[in-house]
């Protein structure tokens, strides 16, 4: 170890590191050498602590837990985006504005699906007939229409249909 000095310089950009190990990880970057494999799907890491933390979406841990509510989350608070939006719950912080209503959201995301409300934006196209919808959901059930998908099933009668709506409105005439 050495005392504070960076005499560890990457010959390709000039960085400086204390230790080698770390001149070692970083000069990957550049090489674009990935020496970590996940066994269970074969991807490739560069660093170890990368792979552990992909080996994770193999199985259902999750070690990081919400101080608040408890729920569990794969990766690490101070890193987790998902934790901070979660966390947006139990705050009721709603940081991102619709420029032209002023409605407040919890997440980007929501704000520009919502956005999509004021202008005529459809940019998810169904490839059969090219018909837009400006949610993906719209287009997931829409395209029910070209593949005869029926997945809501009533439990009474067995008959099926493509939207859930459809089957609780037919679930009240039984």
């Amino acid at each position: 170890l050495h005392d504070g000095d960076k005499s560890h310089k990457c010959s390709k950009c000039g960085k400086s590191f204390s230790q080698s190990s770390n001149l070692i990880r970083h000069w990957r970057i550049h090489t674009g050498e990935r020496p970590y494999e996940c066994g269970e799907c074969k991807k490739r890491f560069q660093t170890n602590s990368t792979l552990l933390r992909h080996q994770r979406t193999h199985t259902e841990e999750k070690p990081f837990c919400c101080p608040e509510c408890g729920k569990g989350f794969k990766h690490n608070s101070a890193l987790s985006s998902n934790l901070i939006r979660h966390w947006r719950i139990h705050t009721g912080e709603r940081p991102y504005e619709c420029g032209e209503c002023k409605k407040r959201f919890q997440t980007n995301s929501t704000l520009l699906r919502h956005q999509r409300t004021h202008t005529e934006e459809k940019p998810f196209c169904c490839p059969e007939c090219g018909k837009g919808f400006k949610h993906n959901s719209a287009l997931v059930t829409h395209r029910r229409i070209h593949t005869r998908e029926r997945p809501y099933e009533c439990p009474e009668c067995g008959k099926s249909f493509s939207q859930s709506s459809t089957l609780t409105a037919h679930q009240r005439s039984h």
